[in-house]
């Protein structure tokens, strides 16, 4: 099924997103944790991409296990990341060998260790020269992207950004995902931004539910997500109690999703961090409200 046509802001789908673990042990965590949110429903899961080629490899073969064992839809991440094309089609021959059929196209972080994005010989620079390469390719996989109510770190301001994602749009991408944010108002300001442009693909909110202050404040650093100032002095004063932490964030993130919902988002997706109880209490509040 194509996620596309589960976004829909009169039936709103939650969806979540996970990392492929480095061990065995850790793949199977992974899989119980999909099992203990599968009775939430979720719209989809998705899977993303690791820097390293036994990462990326149990990518696809976590997507491919998550749909066969527990039915639920499953997307893959694809990063430009040391790819060149001929790799990349590759990667791409293997998704549809595999019948998954929606994939995530990002640039992707610089590998570890630098500062600036460089693509290897033959490569891709940009995720939108990305998708236009799938759709040259006549794939027939729903694209998703990545969007920043923010603005991303790298670009100099948010009009660029935005001119960005419009590009990555026209060639190709059937919806966005945005980067997590803690404050709803950059997520509104950007959708009309983004109407005004021409950017009509839907635009699914990203969250991420606070659940360690150390974790937060790391995460913070890399996007440059902004904490409003309330919530970031509640944080303070309880950042040495882990539970205290974890309760708050949940309950930040209720109240974020209740918004998001009430004014018409097609969906909602939860960064994970390959936890369940956090996001789990939130869908199941959201779910009793009907």
């Amino acid at each position: 099924m194509k996620i596309r046509n589960r976004l829909n802001p009169s039936n709103p789908c939650f969806s979540f997103e996970f990392f492929p673990p480095k061990t065995e042990d850790g793949v199977e965590q992974l899989l119980r944790t999909i099992e203990e949110l599968a009775p939430l429903e979720p719209g989809f899961v998705s899977v993303t991409y690791g820097a390293g080629g036994s990462t990326r490899d149990r990518t696809l073969e976590l997507v491919t296990t998550i749909k066969q064992r527990s039915g639920v839809e499953a997307m893959a991440h694809l990063t430009c990341v040391g790819h060149t094309r001929t790799e990349l089609k590759e990667v791409l021959d293997r998704v549809a060998a595999a019948k998954i059929e929606n994939v995530l196209l990002l640039r992707g972080d610089p590998p570890k260790g630098e500062k600036v994005f460089t693509p290897v010989a033959g490569g891709f620079r940009y995720a939108s020269e990305l998708v236009r390469f799938v759709r040259d390719n006549d794939y027939g996989f729903c694209l998703g992207g990545a969007c920043y109510p923010e603005g991303h770190p790298e670009n100099p301001s948010r009009e660029v950004d935005l001119k960005n994602l419009k590009a990555k749009v026209d060639a190709g991408l059937d919806f966005v995902i945005t980067q997590l944010f803690f404050d709803n108002a950059f997520y509104f300001d950007f959708v009309e931004r983004a109407r005004r442009v021409g950017i009509n693909v839907p635009i699914v909110p990203g969250i991420m539910p606070i659940t360690n202050y150390e974790q937060l404040n790391r995460f913070i650093r890399i996007c440059g997500a902004t904490v409003p100032m309330r919530l970031s002095l509640q944080l303070e004063k309880v950042k040495e109690n882990p539970e205290a932490v974890m309760q708050l964030g949940i309950a930040h993130a209720t109240v974020q999703c209740i918004e998001l919902l009430g004014r018409g988002v097609p969906g909602i997706h939860f960064y994970t961090l390959n936890r369940s109880p956090a996001t789990r209490m939130i869908v199941s509040a959201l779910r009793a409200r009907g």
